[in-house]
Formats: structure tokens, sequence, C-alpha cells
């Protein structure tokens, strides 16, 4: 296998300042076209990429297996290789969903509102693009060709700037993107890639790029995010981690608790919509607890338990304190017995993160107010959390789950890529 070729990490920081003032002013530019272009050009753009990411995937998967080369040598943990890993399956997913985005109808120029004003003014609240979206992200390359597809159907510009444990499967990514918006008469700094992997891109990033930058998704691990959020001066869709709880109540169907809970937990560990926590109501805890501790533990994942759940399974370990805050990414839950409905929710706001939390029930009340109270960007009843997904919501795929409380909360496809603008009409009317 070829040796990685050095990464252009090296470059002074006084010419990555200028390099990044140069990329942010060309995406600025490009934003301006991008507001306006139909909606055929735009599509016509994701459809074009789809065919370059399917014409090129052997040079996408040798420039995949640089990275995991380079990967490997570091010794990084199993989870951190999945992620990285590109595959024959995982590009055809990637080409796909470049075409479920150009499918979407167009998330511009939308009439949100109107209403008329008894002076006669008719008033229209109409979706527009929000303008320059900077993405940073680590070592899923698929960001790459998500991020940028969202963000091109929803009229913005994008600066991607992935981290270099993915650096060439991105480049080899961006290519076709890039290849996209040619064949479509777009400019090509409609989805600008930084071709640095040096921090000082990113503070770049975070100081705004002189005004360039509108938004800021992070897409990474909580050192990537805190930093994000702590020193950005343009406002953050993001979310810090994803301590997930499934809460099972008494009035749960066993068999639909235990095959939602290993499917949580188990089907992908190292995604944001993983279950980390079990909660599981005293009242069944007779009929339900044994059943489901055994199960994740024959599925293979270590259970960090309270008390009640170590007298179940001498396999369970201790857990403490930091397990309830802990986002493991990895085959581990903590797991515990609480005292009702009301106990699961206090524990959830104590010690979760407001991504996604769901509840087994067999009672509608109870999931109802578990639903209604639980103050989470996604909340469930009687369905996997690993649902929490842009693509499985129907949005044509997501540029991340934020946690916070602006317009867009939970997936962020191309409707939350918009903000809007009020057009008013009138026929001469003056403010007295």
């Amino acid at each position: 296998m070829s040796k990685p070729v050095k990464l252009e990490s090296v470059a002074p920081a006084a010419d990555v300042r200028l390099a990044m003032r140069a990329i942010g002013a060309e995406a600025r530019a490009a934003a301006r076209v991008l507001a306006n272009a139909p909606a055929e050009a735009k599509n016509r753009a994701l459809t074009a990429a789809a065919e370059a990411l399917r014409a090129r995937a052997g040079e996408i998967l040798a420039a995949n297996a640089r990275d995991l080369e380079a990967a490997r040598a570091k010794g990084v943990a199993g989870s951190f290789i999945d992620r990285l890993t590109l595959d024959p399956h995982r590009i055809e997913a990637m080409a796909r969903g470049l075409e479920e985005v150009a499918a979407l109808p167009d998330p511009v120029g939308r009439v949100l509102a109107t209403f008329k004003r008894p002076n006669g003014l008719t008033i229209e609240r109409v979706a527009t693009p929000l303008g320059v979206i900077g993405v940073i992200y680590e070592s899923r390359p698929n960001v790459t060709a998500d991020a940028g597809a969202l963000c091109l159907k929803a009229g913005d510009a994008t600066i991607l700037r992935g981290g270099s444990d993915s650096f060439h499967s991105s480049a080899a990514i961006h290519a076709c993107l890039v290849a996209g918006l040619k064949a479509a008469g777009l400019p090509e700094a409609a989805i600008a890639r930084v071709p640095f992997a040096s921090r000082e891109a990113v503070g770049e990033m975070l100081e705004g790029l002189g005004g360039a930058l509108d938004v800021i998704v992070p897409r990474g691990g909580k050192s990537l995010v805190e930093r994000v959020q702590r020193e950005a001066r343009v406002p953050v869709f993001a979310h810090l981690e994803g301590v997930v709880h499934v809460y099972v109540d008494a009035t749960a169907d066993l068999d639909k608790a235990k095959r939602l809970l290993i499917n949580s937990k188990m089907r992908r560990t190292g995604v944001c919509g993983a279950a980390e926590t079990l909660l599981v109501e005293r009242a069944g805890a007779p009929r339900l607890l044994r059943p489901l501790i055994e199960a994740l533990l024959d599925a293979g994942c270590a259970v960090r338990g309270d008390e009640a759940t170590r007298a179940v399974d001498q396999r369970v370990t201790a857990a403490s304190e930091a397990d309830w805050r802990t986002e493991y990414l990895d085959a581990i839950i903590s797991a515990k017995v609480v005292e009702n409905l009301d106990a699961a929710i206090e524990h959830i706001e104590t010690y979760g993160s407001h991504h996604t939390d769901c509840i087994v029930s067999e009672d509608q009340a109870a999931a109802e107010t578990f639903l209604t109270q639980v103050d989470s960007a996604i909340v469930l009843h009687n369905a996997s959390t690993q649902f929490a997904d842009g693509g499985e919501f129907g949005f044509g795929g997501e540029i991340g789950i934020a946690t916070g409380r602006m317009h867009a909360r939970g997936p962020v496809g191309v409707e939350q890529l918009c903000t809007f603008k009020y057009r008013v009409r009138g026929d001469g009317q003056t403010r007295a």
C-alpha cells in the first residue's frame, strides 16, 4: 500500500489565514449565486456528483485506504476505524443520498405564512438560504457528501473542513461534488474544502472568516464541539454529546422492550443516537430487569449498573456517578432502576444531553407525559433511538443533530438550513 502523502497542514499560520479569508470571500460570492439558482441547476449538480462518486469509486477507496493505514498505525479504537472506513456499499449509499436530496422539494422560496393587515398590506414570510455554512468534522468522510449536498439544496455555500484522519478520503469525495457543480454550471466555490488539516484553519473559521460565515456546524468528538461552542463568533448548530436513554416502564411488552433496547444500543454503537443508559421502572423490575440485562450481556454489551441491576447478574459491574453522564460510543451501557416515570424524567433532565430519549410503554398516558415533558430534540415512544437520523425522518440526510434551542433542532436537513425574510406588498400606504 502506498505511503500517505504529506498533509498541507505545514503551511505557515499567516499563509493559512490569507488562504482561509480568500476561501471565505469566494464562498460568499458563490452564495449570492446559489440563493437565486433554479432548482433544476442544483438538482443537476447533485445527480452529476452522484454519477461521479460511482465512476470514481476506485479512486475514493484508494484514498480511504491511505487514511485507514495511517489510523491503524496510530492504534485507534475499532469504533473509530468503523466511522472512517469506506467500502463499495457506503460509496453507493453516499451516491443514493445525493440523489435523494436532489429529489426533495426545493426549500428556497417556500411561502411559510401569508397575512393581510387592516391597512391593506399583504405580508409573506418566505424561506431563504442561510448564506455560508462552515462544517468542521472529524473521522466520517461521508459527511463531505452529506453536508455539501444538503447545503447546496438549501441554496447555501459550504466550507468543509474535514479532519486529518479522513484527509485523503474527503478530498476524493469533494472532487466529485466539484465535478457536479461544473456539470450544472454553478460556481465551484459553492462547496469549498479547506486544504489545511491544521488547528489554525479551524481557528480562522471560528472567527467567521472576516464576516463570510453565517453558521458553523461541528461534527465530531466532545473536545471539538466544546471548542467550537466556546470560541465561535458566529451561531453554532451542534450537539455536545448523545447521552441517550431508554426508559422501560412497568407496562412494557417484554419482547418489544428487548428488541428495541438491543437495536438502540447495538445496531451501531458509535453513532450519536445509540442508547447509553437503560432505566427500568421499579414496579416492572421483577418481570423486566433480568431478561433485559441478560439480552444486553448476551449481545456482547458490557453493563454498568446500580445495586438493583448488579443483583440480577454477576456480570454487571458497578456504575459510578460519571457513568450516568457518559456517551460510550461503544458496546457499554449503564443501567438503573428508577422509582417511576417522574424519577425517570428527573434522571434524564439531570444527566442527559437533550439529544434523543425513548420510553417503552403500553400506557398511552405515560407515553404522552414522557413525550411532552422530556426536553430533548427527539423523543420516541416504542421506537429505536437509532431512528435519530435525518434520512429516517425523510429529510434526505442531515448535516447534524442540533440540541440547542434555535430554529434548527434535531436532525438539521434542508429546511433547517434556511432562514426567512418578509415580503410586504402595498399600494401606497404610509405610516401615520
